[in-house]
């Protein structure tokens, strides 16, 4: 610590710590454009210009480090007079268009030209222009009023990762711009809207929809992945107009994510279902609430007459804790286990053997310190933005994380890799033995499977993974591919080896932000409501698989949101009832349901969710909801009595809360035991010469319904993405070409759409990469499936 003296007062800072910082600790003001505290320091706006004791001239704060018995002046008259002359060269080229700027009341540079800037320009010369360029459909440019503060070009360098924007030009004709006239394609690139301190970066899809003055603040959770980053809520008129971050230190920091920032137009999209409906000889009819909700209690009572176990309950991973809570204790209470938010996934095997909720398997404040981080199965960088922007910092920190991945393909990471381990058929289950073997210790497997291990080629890949993986402090991140996986629960024993082997922490990233509350709630079929032992019942796939006669829909969608697409469309056709709980209806839906209730979007209703830090967060609704739709908690729990069900009677979300808060405190906390999991010797089928293997991952942007319409998302080119990738080998070899559109078969069934064929030696021979979530795959089976090509 060092002592030094800003305007009088004296402070003890740290050492190495620049003068801006520590007058912003002790509440001092000081100007500035281009210094933010999470980027580095560019030092070119000079706004920051102080007075230093002993200095031949004014130094600029925020790149002046403090020194003892350093005296700073920001108000003597040399200071002033300096920061006064910064303000007006600033202003000789910036227009004077502040009444149709999106950026007014908001503006920095609105805010210290009032107290730095002059009332009369000396210059009288004309002001340079620069066009608008699109740059995408998130993002509107108007870089006449640039004041080339770096700050977008530097947070695209150090968090995104992705230089995307620099500068072009000398002098007067510099330029802040994007590289060879590309579009912004960053996953986190509204957070240069947030950063840009003049009107130069403003949001598109909010332009000239309100002032900032006119707007209200409401804090929120995102719901689109496990992490719940916190957000505000800007309304006007009862309607939600944007979505900025909420700063919190342990979770986003002061960032969000594109797909947290922008889905919130999906609350005004056209499929948005206001009033209950109900079918009736084929024809649906719009019905007040307590018509619909007697019509689908009678539905549901007919079917339990057939036999309880006749009825499934399946969930998306965004419902809220208390939503879990009712729709498990309702049918709970009628001696039905049949519900599940694991939509996605089809291997259950080892569910018995895993911890009461999954967890990424470390605090937030942990991947500071790491040594090394394995990243599994996981398109970190489109699966979870945020975590992905504090792995690379952990990498590029000082510290320097090495960081590894044993993934299906390669992935366009915006980081290097110390190692990569990418095997032909994207098989992960031969790559975990191979690192098994590489940290050489006796494994504890059955006969055939130790015999595997034996007999396998062991790739350098893996042998630096299994090194890096010995060090101090490593961790085992696994994602999508690993959990969707049709051996998923051999990779989770397999990651539970070698956690163990390496004293790591081994984790997952669940699908939705609501993963470890619904697994907490019971909203599983093999344990009750907080560790409460139940009767056993079957999983999401199972119900598709072996349809029942009826299903409870709550905020999913069969035809985007389950493992097999086509298999869960069959099922619900097959149902004698199909009672939806749904904000948005579909084309599907409307098909083969016979009741919708409307429920709200998170930002109309209340609740609470469980991110993957075991963090319990809760939100109230910033709007009223639209139409007579209801949050969802409310219809369960009036589903709940007009079926007889009492225990669900709750008259507040606090009360449901309460309840599980109180039995979170009193249950006992399974811990992992993946080592008592006693592996079957299977594995997958080995692909013959000419087949394709399937390898289906989510894109960021199809992930929920919400971000399925959220219009301006679905501009982007992340969400361009029905078209087929293969390796060029492949296409050599199927005689395919560059553009040609093929049909895709799998399971006997084919698409009706045609995808174009795009060449890239990213992914392995054999490998086709079609995504799963999108309206063109509705007819195709599940990831890691055998498919063949069509011409179309």
């Amino acid at each position: 610590m060092v002592n030094i003296e800003i305007d009088g007062k004296a402070l003890e800072v740290p050492q190495g710590s620049m003068v801006i910082e520590a007058a912003d600790k002790a509440g001092i003001s000081i100007p500035r454009f281009c210094y933010h505290r999470k980027l580095s320091i560019a030092a070119n706006c000079r706004m920051c210009l102080v007075d230093v004791e002993k200095a031949p001239k004014p130094l600029p704060a925020c790149a002046t480090p403090v020194s003892e018995g350093m005296k700073v002046f920001t108000q003597s008259p040399r200071a002033r007079m300096a920061q006064k002359a910064v303000m007006e060269f600033l202003l000789i080229n910036h227009p004077l268009d502040c009444p149709i700027c999106d950026q007014g009341g908001q503006c920095d540079l609105q805010d210290v030209a009032l107290s730095y800037g002059g009332d009369v320009s000396k210059f009288t010369e004309g002001k340079r222009s620069v066009a608008v360029k699109d740059i995408g459909p998130l993002i509107r440019t108007d870089m006449t009023r640039c004041i080339h503060c770096t700050r977008c070009v530097r947070f695209g360098t150090e968090v995104a990762g992705i230089r995307e924007m620099g500068a072009t030009g000398r002098g007067e004709f510099s330029e802040i711009g994007t590289f060879v006239e590309q579009s912004v394609d960053s996953e986190l690139s509204g957070n240069i809207i947030d950063l840009c301190p003049v009107g130069a970066l403003t949001s598109k899809p909010f332009r000239y929809r309100a002032r900032a003055w006119e707007l209200q603040s409401h804090p929120g959770v995102a719901a689109h992945d496990s992490m719940g980053s916190n957000i505000y809520y800007h309304t006007q008129h009862g309607k939600v107009l944007r979505v900025v971050p909420r700063e919190n230190a342990d979770l986003n920091e002061v960032w969000l994510s594109d797909r947290d920032r922008f889905s919130y137009e999906a609350n005004y999209h056209q499929d948005r279902v206001t009033e209950p409906m109900i079918k009736q000889n084929g024809q649906w009819q719009t019905v007040d609430w307590e018509t619909a909700l007697v019509f689908a209690a009678d539905k549901l009572t007919n079917i339990e007459q057939q036999g309880v176990d006749q009825i499934g309950c399946l969930m998306s991973p965004n419902c809220s804790l208390e939503e879990y809570y009712l729709a498990q204790k309702m049918l709970r209470e009628k001696g039905c286990a049949n519900i599940d938010y694991r939509l996605r996934q089809t291997d259950f095997e080892h569910q018995d053997y895993l911890a009461s909720a999954p967890t990424v398997g470390f605090k937030p404040q942990d991947l500071n310190q790491a040594d090394s981080i394995l990243l599994l199965g996981i398109d970190c960088r489109k699966e979870q933005p945020l975590l992905n922007a504090q792995i690379r910092k952990a990498h590029e920190s000082g510290q320097g994380a090495k960081i590894f991945a044993l993934q299906p393909y390669h992935m366009q990471d915006n980081f290097d890799l110390n190692a990569e381990l990418v095997l032909p058929a994207g098989d992960l289950v031969n790559g975990l033995l191979q690192i098994m073997k590489a940290l050489s210790v006796d494994i504890e497997l059955d006969a055939e499977l130790a015999q595997k291990v034996v007999n396998i080629e062991v790739l350098e890949p893996a042998k630096q993974i299994a090194a890096g993986l010995q060090a101090k402090r490593s961790h085992i991140i696994y994602g999508q591919f690993a959990l969707n996986h049709p051996h998923a629960s051999v990779i989770a024993k397999y990651c539970d080896v070698i956690a163990r082997i390496t004293q790591s922490s081994a984790g997952e990233v669940s699908f939705g932000v609501n993963a470890a509350g619904a697994s907490l709630a019971g909203a599983v079929p093999h344990r009750g409501a907080f560790g409460v032992e139940s009767q056993k019942g079957l999983s999401a796939f199972d119900m598709c698989q072996h349809p029942r006669k009826g299903f409870i829909l709550v905020q999913c969608e069969p035809e985007h949101d389950f493992a097999s697409p086509r298999l869960a469309v069959e099922a619900m056709h097959r149902a004698e009832c199909v009672i939806a709980l749904t904000t948005f209806t579909t084309r599907h839906m409307l098909e083969y349901a016979d009741c919708i209730l409307p429920l709200t979007p998170g930002a109309e209703s209340e609740g609470t969710y469980v991110n993957h830090y075991g963090q319990w967060q809760s939100y109230r609704a910033a709007v009223k909801p639209v139409g007579q739709s209801k949050p969802g908690w409310k219809v369960l729990r009036v589903l709940g009595e007009c079926w007889g069900v009492n225990e669900v009677a709750f008259d507040t979300q606090s009360e449901i809360l309460a309840e599980c808060q109180d039995a979170y405190k009193n249950m006992h906390h399974k811990q992992n035991q993946l080592d008592s999991f006693k592996l079957e010797a299977r594995f997958e089928a080995q692909a013959q010469s000419n087949q394709l293997i399937r390898v289906a991952p989510v894109p960021i942007y199809h992930v929920d319904p919400s971000v399925r319409r959220a219009q301006s998302l679905q501009k982007t080119n992340d969400a361009k993405v029905a078209k087929i990738q293969l390796h060029s080998k492949t296409c050599q070899k199927l005689s395919l070409t560059e553009g040609q559109s093929v049909k895709v078969k799998q399971d006997g069934k084919i698409t009706g759409s045609s995808f174009a064929i795009i060449c890239s030696d990213d992914l392995p021979e054999q490998i086709i990469h079609l995504p799963l979530g999108i309206p063109e795959v509705v007819e195709l089976g599940a990831s890691f499936g055998f498919v063949e090509l069509e011409p179309a």
